[in-house]
């Protein structure tokens, strides 16, 4: 019996050690990373993992008087603090701001890989319960602060798309879109939310977004994959991986455009009207692949997940492959880089940082947990040509950045971007518990 615990106890050692090693030495990238970014990227041959790289930044949070640190010609300052988890923004037309305090809903299953989440989720500062909670920020004087705060809706789940169409105001919880009465410069919503329509929770990516459609009568709402690759079979996935277009008057939807790993960050182009979506691509390829992106999104399209990636590369893991549908598969309009986790999403045309900054798009990076070395962690801005796509050529600029410290540990992770009614950039930081104005120096 000893002798049989002992084989059993060495052979976990083994194990350990083996994790060990994988850990300290995981998958490291080969290519530059500006390479694997705009308009025509560097895709390098996959190196296929069985279990991912695990790089992620540890967090301290912001020290005393600390901030982000701006491109040039630009300021910032904290315009909330001391919020829990924020991760989403929406202006009302009176310029109040509301944010979205909100996180993971708890995650079924546990054994090692519920563990092992868990373990990175804690590590990456997203461990906390979610506030479930939309809170108002007002800055009546202009002072660039908020220095009113008000709870302006509970009861929700794991909610973070907002928007407002025909006096009603949307909300997207982790399984649902809902509604209630909006009346102007209220500070509380005391109406139960009404259901417009059931989505589809459960497994990964569980933020869902969502943007009023040009049309006026529409939304559009991103709902992410249950899973890397669809490793648990399609029909897991029903529904998922899409841009969903819900008609609320109806309270019925359809799959406005599909294969889209996690759609998270959504806007409208100022320059022609379309709807333009950031996509956190696929894991476990190594550290070069696959880029995240930023591209137009069209009644139809499909982008390729499960089965391909940026345009047409076959991921040679999915079972069972589809080789007919290759043809089908839309190369995204730019590449973010691997692994940056892209989540916000917010046009010039409300922002107005100077001439640098006059005519793109800006991106909040939420940043890599499986790559090495880490990618994302900061705001980027995206040029855009007259013509209403990026500029040939371009690569992402840094708008804001210093999220990590010196010794590579994360003071805060940039979430959501949207621009006040002054023009500043408010910027959503989870982990820094403070929503941050950019705004151009003076």
């Amino acid at each position: 019996m000893l002798k049989h615990v002992l084989r059993v106890a060495a052979l976990l050692v083994v194990i350990a050690i083996g994790v060990v090693v994988y850990l300290a030495w995981p998958d490291t990238a080969q290519v530059p990373f500006d390479r694997v970014t705009g308009k025509r990227p560097s895709i390098t041959q996959p190196r296929i993992q069985t279990l991912p790289t695990v790089k992620v930044a540890d967090v301290v949070g912001w020290q005393g008087n600390q901030t982000p640190v701006p491109a040039a010609g630009l300021s910032v300052k904290a315009f909330a603090k001391g919020l829990d988890h924020p991760r989403w923004l929406y202006r009302l037309p009176n310029g109040d701001v509301l944010v979205a305090e909100t996180n993971s809903p708890p995650r079924e299953g546990g054994g090692i890989q519920g563990w092992v989440m868990g373990l990175l989720m804690g590590k990456a500062g997203a461990g906390v319960p979610s506030a479930n909670r939309i809170t108002l920020l007002r800055d009546a004087d202009g002072d660039g602060v908020a220095e009113q705060r008000h709870v302006f809706m509970t009861g929700l789940n794991s909610p973070t798309g907002m928007a407002l169409l025909g006096g009603q105001l949307y909300v997207a919880n982790t399984d649902s879109v809902v509604r209630v009465p909006y009346t102007e410069g209220t500070t509380r919503i005391a109406a139960k939310p009404e259901l417009v329509v059931k989505l589809n929770g459960g497994g990964n990516h569980w933020a869902r977004t969502l943007v009023a459609a040009p049309d006026g009568r529409t939304l559009f709402v991103g709902v992410g994959s249950a899973s890397n690759i669809a490793e648990n079979g399609l029909p897991a996935e029903k529904f998922r991986a899409n841009i969903l277009q819900v008609y609320p008057e109806q309270k019925t939807f359809r799959i406005y455009a599909s294969g889209l790993r996690n759609p998270q960050g959504m806007a409208i182009s100022p320059f022609n009207q379309q709807l333009w979506t950031v996509v956190n691509e696929r894991d476990m390829l190594g550290s070069d692949l696959a880029p995240d992106y930023l591209t137009q999104v069209e009644l139809g399209d499909q982008f390729g997940w499960p089965w391909f990636y940026w345009g047409g590369y076959p991921d040679t893991r999915v079972d069972p492959q589809r080789p007919e549908l290759q043809q089908y598969s839309k190369r995204p309009d730019y590449a973010l880089g691997p692994h940056v986790a892209a989540l916000g999403l917010t046009f010039a045309g409300d922002v107005k940082l100077g001439e640098r900054f006059a005519q793109g798009a800006f991106i909040g990076e939420h940043g890599s947990w499986n790559r090495k070395p880490v990618s994302g962690y900061k705001v980027v801005f995206v040029p855009f040509a007259a013509r209403g796509f990026p500029v040939e050529g371009a690569k992402p600029v840094d708008v804001l950045s210093g999220f990590l410290d010196k010794d590579g540990k994360a003071q805060g992770r940039p979430v959501g971007v949207i621009g006040d009614r002054t023009g500043a950039l408010l910027v959503a930081d989870d982990v820094g518990n403070t929503i941050w104005r950019v705004t151009a120096a003076k």
